[in-house]
């Protein structure tokens, strides 16, 4: 559940939060060659409380609107399910 009505990632989380922010609103998650992939609708708050989580890794919002959390390494990871910013 991503809309401009949700809290920021530092808020508290709640039960509407709860249901549809990153890690708990994941529909399903799987390991990918070595990346994690979360199925959901996740915007840029989620990333935020994905890099918080995983210091070093590089998560990405893929197509989807999943979230991807990729291994750690130098620049922008590619989206395994494409990069919506390139679609």
């Amino acid at each position: 559940m991503s809309g401009p009505d949700l809290p920021p990632a530092t808020a508290p989380m709640t039960v509407e939060a709860l249901t549809g922010r990153w890690p708990t609103g994941a529909e399903k998650v799987e390991l990918v060659h070595g990346v994690m992939v979360f199925a959901g609708h996740f915007d840029e708050r989620d990333l935020d409380t994905a890099r918080r989580t995983y210091p070093g890794r590089r998560p990405v919002i893929n197509a989807d609107g999943g979230l991807e959390v990729h291994p750690a390494g130098s620049g922008r990871p590619v989206p395994l399910l494409g990069d919506p910013h390139h679609r």
